[in-house]
């Protein structure tokens, strides 16, 4: 079946809207999808050899979606070979220029640079789109790839190129995901041997190491903050399997708090969860594994652990192995349920927190201190309310407010929540959700 008669059923429109009526108890199982920021890089690491990949449990999500269109706009072929699998194959690259409608949708078109210059030599990117939560720097990925010798030409559009990439000692300016997955791309046909240091560690920057390796990379760190690379001539084909994505079961982990439910979440991956069971501890909330199976049990003390000396805790994000940017708007929502005070800081992205105010029409106590830091007092009854989604993961903490809250309530532009979220109405709905979703005025 090619990708273009694969059923994505509605997504791509901003007009779809969420119906939800709040206030009722969850329960049941519900089964983890691919880690969407493995998911993209992997499609653009297809990129990197002439022989077919298959990659695994990938979502069916907008995001995807799009990265595939760009695969097959420069001269790939993919088949959806199974659920939640596809068989990439780029025998031969036939233009060198992402297409602008495909770039301004996601942020991640930026990820095809990195293969695109290690096996053409050339790339003309538009600047990429994505989630608007602030100012998203592209001058560690411009850093990189020069180090390894790209030319870059700015002018409305980017313009790389490189006869042949060469081996380099690269310090990065920040531990940038995407920067990282871009300079090992690149790095792994180039000439010689590359160091890269303050590199992202990420489970999905590892899923994308792992990948590459089984298609014949030499890289050797994966997991810390120096990776070494040394340079192949040629990749061969691979059949890869896609990481659980630990930022959807940490959305499911604050939606069982959030509503006292009890929910048992499966195909996890628990080692990814590390950091997200620190934070939610401090509000009370623990989980149970056996396996890859977790549960969540409806019976959490919801209360917030003081640090010593009764002293007001602090849930913070950072790169890996911190707490994930991704779930700072989930634990926020999370919060307002949960007895006594806690300060939630957001130090990756200035405007990720401007969402809090709907929290606050829906009568949560929450005090905004500036664009980075937000006081949470709980629990506070929530009331529904009509909500616009902003991005990705404010969008989803907003259903689950609105499925904590009493009375129903009306979620607008559900496109950014489906950019991430698999097939999520119905996911809810069998645990007993009262969700809906419509076409919209």
């Amino acid at each position: 079946m090619a990708v273009d008669q694969f059923s994505f059923a509605g997504y791509g429109t901003f007009m779809h809207e969420y119906l939800i009526e709040g206030g009722k108890t969850l329960s049941g199982t519900i089964t983890a999808s691919g880690n969407k920021n493995a998911a993209l890089p992997c499609i653009a690491a297809a990129l990197l050899t002439d022989e077919p990949v298959v990659l695994k449990n990938i979502p069916a999500i907008e995001d995807v979606q799009v990265m595939l269109e760009v695969f097959k706009a420069l001269g790939g072929t993919v088949q959806a070979t199974g659920k939640n699998t596809y068989r990439l194959h780029m025998t031969n690259i036939t233009s060198d220029e992402i297409p602008i409608a495909q770039a301004k949708k996601i942020r991640a078109s930026i990820l095809f640079a990195g293969p695109m210059l290690a096996r053409n030599g050339r790339v003309v990117l538009p600047p990429p789109g994505g989630d608007v939560i602030g100012r998203r720097r592209l001058d560690t990925h411009f850093l990189a790839l020069t180090e390894l010798g790209a030319q870059v030409e700015v002018n409305g559009i980017f313009v790389f190129s490189a006869p042949r990439l060469k081996g380099a000692d690269i310090f990065l300016d920040e531990a940038s995901v995407t920067a990282t997955e871009n300079a090992i791309m690149a790095a792994v046909l180039a000439s010689g041997r590359t160091i890269l240091t303050n590199a992202a560690s990420e489970p999905h920057v590892q899923d994308l190491c792992k990948m590459l390796v089984s298609m014949g990379a030499k890289i050797s760190g994966i997991g810390s903050n120096v990776l070494v690379i040394d340079g192949v001539d040629k990749l061969k084909g691979t059949e890869f399997a896609i990481g659980a994505d630990f930022m959807e079961v940490g959305s499911f982990i604050g939606l069982a708090a959030a509503t006292k439910s009890e929910l048992t979440i499966t195909n996890t991956r628990p080692e990814d969860l590390r950091p997200a069971k620190i934070a939610f501890g401090k509000l009370g909330i623990q989980w149970e594994v056996d396996g890859t199976t977790l549960h969540v049990s409806k019976n959490q003390s919801l209360k917030v652990n003081t640090d010593l000396g009764g002293m007001i805790p602090k849930i913070d994000d950072a790169p890996w192995p911190g707490f994930p940017p991704d779930l700072t708007s989930i634990i926020t929502v999370v919060a307002t349920q949960v007895e006594g005070t806690v300060l939630i800081h957001e130090k990756m992205f200035e405007s990720r927190m401007f969402f809090v105010d709907k929290l606050i029409g829906m009568g949560a106590r929450i005090v905004l201190c500036d664009p980075h830091r937000a006081v949470v007092t709980g629990p506070s009854p929530l009331t529904g309310s009509e909500l616009t989604s902003p991005d990705v993961r404010a969008g989803m903490a907003m259903v689950i407010a609105a499925l904590a809250a009493e009375g129903k309530s009306l979620i607008r532009n559900v496109y950014q929540i489906e950019r991430g979220y698999e097939n999520l109405v119905d996911r809810l709905s069998v645990l007993g959700a009262n969700i809906r979703r419509s076409d919209g005025c």
